[in-house]
């Protein structure tokens, strides 16, 4: 009985230490450049895990839309076909996770500020809704990392842009999700849905009239070469939620996944930093460098026409009575 008894004591030591020494392997995808501060970030994040852990968790990153575009791998997060994304975004999980009152996350004007996007980010509410969208998809938000202000950029074809008038008829692309496309519309764009990766050839050929995106990835994406101006309507701060799959992620040791949320910290700082200043520095460089014009139209208008767009019942409907106002009035931590 005692022989027994060691035996089984002995087993059991074996297998628990096996169970602590397992490493694990993380694919995280994006479709960014390799340049981009995003991509840039998820380096430092497979960095700063990689030592926490011991070595014990391993990410691999791939850039470029290498194991799919940003529909595509959330996709194969919310399967367990892929480990994590990072191109995750309240818009896309709205619409994948059937959660549309995420879509006012992403919603024209709907921020004050960067300190303003991250108190509601981290506001209970948000945090339930990650945790009921994990339930419902089987993908769970991990963070909230800064992407930079969206600004509208329009061939020299198409012409500037001073005023939401102005717009009207232009083919302006838009990530294909609905809370995207109405953000467009409630800028007085006519949205045309398309995917990150086609966008360049479509600006060259003129069969959009322009984009919109965070400056660091116009220059990244070398939207500056086949563009004029950039418009300076700040209609969004843009962000990205790096995703990991549920069942991966509850599978984890406790201490793991503390490792991750860590290093998860640190990523999102460094690239919250290589963002805004590069936001510092980059208009100059953009007239400098790409000969571009720079305008500053009338913010107020466009602010007073995404107000009045977003004051269609339908979006009471989708979101909830009043939120887009709530939201706007969020205080400040």
């Amino acid at each position: 009985m005692k022989k027994a008894f060691i035996v089984v004591f002995l087993l059991l030591t074996v297998f628990v230490c096996f169970a602590v020494e397992e490493t694990y392997t993380i694919r995280f995808n994006t479709v960014a450049a390799p340049t981009q501060p995003q991509v840039l970030a998820m380096n430092k994040f497979a960095e700063v895990v990689e030592n926490l852990s011991g070595g014990k968790i391993v990410v691999k990153v791939f850039h470029s839309g290498q194991l799919g575009d940003q529909q595509t791998s959330l996709l194969a997060v919310m399967r367990g076909d892929l480990e994590m994304a990072g191109d995750g975004a309240p818009s896309w999980f709205a619409d994948l996770g059937n959660m549309p009152k995420m879509g006012v996350l992403n919603a024209a004007y709907i921020f004050k500020s960067l300190d303003h996007m991250y108190s509601v980010m981290n506001s209970p509410m948000v945090k339930g809704w990650f945790d009921e969208l994990a339930s419902n998809t089987g993908m769970r938000v991990l963070d909230t990392w800064y992407l930079g202000m969206r600004q509208l950029n329009t061939t020299e074809k198409a012409g500037p842009v001073y005023k939401p008038e102005d717009l009207k008829g232009m083919k302006i692309r838009m990530p294909n999700n609905e809370a995207f496309m109405d953000m467009g519309r409630a800028i007085g764009c006519n949205p045309t849905p398309m995917g990150f990766g086609e966008v360049y050839l479509a600006l060259k050929l003129g069969t959009i009239d322009g984009q919109d995106n965070p400056l660091p990835t116009d220059l990244s994406a070398m939207f500056v070469e086949v563009t004029k101006y950039i418009i300076l309507t700040d209609h969004s701060i843009g962000m990205i939620n790096p995703v990991i799959n549920e069942k991966f992620w509850q599978s984890l040791p406790f201490e793991y996944k503390t490792y991750i949320i860590k290093a998860l910290e640190v990523a999102r700082y460094y690239m919250n930093y290589l963002v805004l200043e590069q936001e510092s520095k980059l208009l100059k460089q953009f007239v400098d460098e790409y000969n571009m014009e720079i305008i500053v139209p009338d913010k107020e208008a466009f602010m007073n026409l995404a107000r009045d767009f977003y004051s269609d019942e339908k979006f009471d409907k989708a979101w909830g009575e009043g939120l887009y106002e709530t939201i706007q009035s969020y205080p400040l931590n």
